[in-house]
């Protein structure tokens, strides 16, 4: 090996070591850990809570929002207080939404120390991704998923019966169809992570791509709530352009 070689070498072993370092690492206790977990947990329902209760304030324009994919439907309260307990349900999910900003800094400010420099890089594009991701896949299914699941329902049984719909199944059904779309829209994020890591590489995730088909259809099944083919083919066909796209990600990573 000449000089110039050996020199570079040797620099590149030493910028390995220094990405490999952990800039702030501080020795701590495991209750000390854990009395930090506590407060990160504490200040992050805290702050679903403050953001909770500003939604439930102004909850009645959230739930006509909601109900817009449905129309045509009358919504029936069959319960005393039903209505009060749905808009208990969409001010909480709302107030998690507007709080995970919050919440997602608490949970980097406690994984942090334990972060080395190179994996450090990798953080703030996961978080910045993941939100952009999280917040497509409440939209993907509010434009597309919940109106397509709606629609088969109600031209399903609509020369037999009356579509008059319980308020509080309708919004378990809404809430639940929007947060699970969100969730399986953080596939590409945890392909980058893996990738990133050496843990998988772009080309093991394509070649397992018959059994990602195969588990885009169950998860299609399995995430919504609905049992029509229409809205779980557009799930499954979403989560395998995602695994995809995530595969397509990986490889400009050189990974």
């Amino acid at each position: 090996m000449s000089p110039s070689n050996l020199e570079t070498s040797v620099k590149d072993r030493e910028q390995e070591d220094y990405l490999n370092q952990l800039p702030d690492e501080v020795e701590m206790s495991l209750f000390d850990h854990l009395e930090e977990l506590r407060l990160r947990i504490f200040y992050a329902l805290i702050a679903v809570a403050i953001a909770a209760i500003g939604c439930f304030i102004f909850v009645r324009p959230l739930v006509r929002l909601l109900e817009v994919p449905a129309q045509g439907v009358k919504f029936l309260q069959l319960a005393p207080g039903e209505f009060f307990f749905v808009s208990i349900k969409v001010a909480g999910y709302s107030g998690m939404v507007l709080a995970s900003p919050f919440i997602l800094y608490q949970i980097v400010q406690f994984v942090l120390p334990g972060l080395t420099r190179k994996e450090r890089r990798l953080l703030a594009p996961v978080i910045f991704g993941s939100s952009i991701l999280f917040f497509a896949g409440l939209v993907f299914a509010y434009i597309a998923l919940i109106p397509a699941a709606l629609n088969f329902f109600i031209n399903y049984g609509s020369d037999v019966v009356e579509q008059s719909w319980s308020i509080d199944k309708y919004f378990e059904f809404v809430l639940l169809l929007l947060f699970s779309t969100g969730l399986a829209f953080q596939i590409p994020i945890v392909q980058l992570i893996l990738g990133f890591l050496g843990i998988v590489t772009s080309a093991q995730m394509f070649a397992g791509w018959r059994y990602v088909v195969l588990g885009s259809v169950i998860m299609g099944a399995v995430l919504t709530p609905s049992t029509d083919p229409l809205t779980q083919s557009l799930l499954a066909g979403a989560v395998l352009g995602l695994y995809f796209g995530g595969i397509g990600a990986v490889k400009l990573l050189g990974k």
